[in-house]
Parts: structure tokens; sequence; C-alpha cells
């Protein structure tokens, strides 16, 4: 595998978590890559620890929190690669999961995007949606207890054969590895999502033109603060953008 892999993290003021997984991302890549940093207006150093610590990053000021989709597609017109990684700033990676998801797309034209397994910093598995956010899985995924309820396991595909590649409804937004010719067609993603329900519409339009795998055979550790549960700002954005998900594709499971 000899072809070129772009990566994007987009930051806004992640300075407790950007610095591991820059480093991870750098030093367990192997293949042909370019990581591009986007900042949406950090106040908390993490531009000058960018510019000071990672010097072969590039790295791109937007001026002002403009989102996680559009600081992603920020970068849309510069990408020239055939594979393009939407990075979280708060997930590590521990081996070239990118030049194995790279060749794992050569070999199969027919996939546009996958979504590795995705773990806690200790090791447990994220109980994560596959399926398309109908909104009996959003009441059980924010009401879930010690133990997984039967609607949230259905949700996260957690009782099927997940030990190979399978096609997948919905891709979390933490890691996404994508066709980066694909990502052009599409237009990135859908600018009327500030924050949350942008990784589930970029599935669905991904899967109306081509696959979406979830790939076991890389793994990603996120962190996953959950942090629209503690804040009530954050709480108002997600019920927004879950609006407008359901007001573009309504409730249908297709």
């Amino acid at each position: 595998m000899n072809k070129s892999v772009t990566g994007c993290i987009v930051t806004y003021n992640n300075i407790k978590t950007i610095e591991k997984a820059v480093r991870t991302v750098l030093e367990c890549t192997k293949c042909e890559f370019t990581l591009y940093v986007v900042d949406n207006g950090s106040t908390d150093g993490t531009v000058e620890f960018i510019k000071k610590n990672f010097p072969q990053v590039v790295l791109i000021e937007t001026g002002s929190n403009i989102g996680f989709g559009a600081g992603h597609n920020y970068i849309l017109d510069r990408l020239d690669s055939e594979y393009h990684a939407i990075i979280n700033p708060d997930v590590i990676i521990k081996d070239d999961i990118i030049s194995n998801m790279a060749r794992f797309l050569d070999e199969n034209e027919d996939v546009g995007m996958l979504s590795p397994e995705i773990r806690f910093p200790d090791g447990r598995m994220q109980i994560l949606g596959k399926k398309i956010p109908q909104p009996q899985y959003l009441i059980a995924s924010r009401l879930r207890g010690d133990e997984p309820s039967k609607l949230l396991r259905e949700y996260a595909m957690m009782d099927e054969d997940m030990s190979s590649p399978v096609e997948i409804q919905n891709a979390t937004g933490c890691f996404m590895f994508i066709r980066t010719s694909l990502f052009k067609q599409l237009g990135g993603f859908d600018k009327r999502y500030f924050m949350y329900f942008e990784d589930c519409d970029l599935t669905r339009s991904v899967n109306k033109v081509s696959k979406v795998l979830y790939y076991p055979y890389a793994t990603v550790y996120h962190e996953w603060g959950r942090e629209s549960k503690k804040n009530m700002k954050l709480k108002f954005i997600q019920l927004n953008s879950m609006l407008k998900y359901y007001s573009k594709w309504g409730l249908s499971s297709k």
C-alpha cells in the first residue's frame, strides 16, 4: 500500500488530550501520511503547544468555534489523498491502524468508509450505536445503567457476530476512515450540524452510494467523557442536532 493518507483533528480547548492524540497518530502511522489540526479558536494554549511540539503537523486556525463538522470541512479543498481519517482529539492509537485500514480499502473497492473497534483507555469496549439512531435507541442510550438494556444491545449490535468486518448503519465520529474522493463527493459533513449527529448523517449518506463497515481489526482508544450528559448547553446543542437529523431523514430505520 503506497497510496497517501491524510488525517484531521479538530480542536477546541483540548490541551489536556491533544498531545497523546497527535503523538500516537504520528508515531504509529507508517504509510505516507499528513496530519492536519484545525483549531476552532482555542484559548487554552492548544495552538501554541502544537506549534512548539509538532512542527510536522499542518496547523490551520479558523479563528472561532465553527463546530465539529465545519472544522473538518475547512480543509476539504486541501485534501489530495486517497484516504482520509477523521480523528477526535481525545483518542489514542497503539499500532499502525491507519495503514491497516488503507490496505483493506485497497482490497475492497465497494467499501467507502470504515469504523474501527472503539475501547476505553482501560481496554473496556465502548457500547456505541451501529444502527440508525431511532428515538427508542437514543432513549435507551441516555438511560443506560451498569448493564445494557435489550434496546441498547440491539442498537450496538452486541448480540451479533462482530468478529469480522460487517456492514453497519451508524458509525461514531470519534474515528472514521473514508475514501477522500467520497468525502469530497458528499461535500464533507452536512454544515447544518454544529456538533452531534453529523457522524450519523455522514454514515447514512455514505451508505446511499457505497458501504460502511465496522472493522474490528483496528482498535482506537477513546476517553469519551459524554459531556452532553453533564453540560446543559451541550444538551441543547445535541437536542437541536437531533431535530435537524430527523427533519432531514425522518424516523425511518432504512
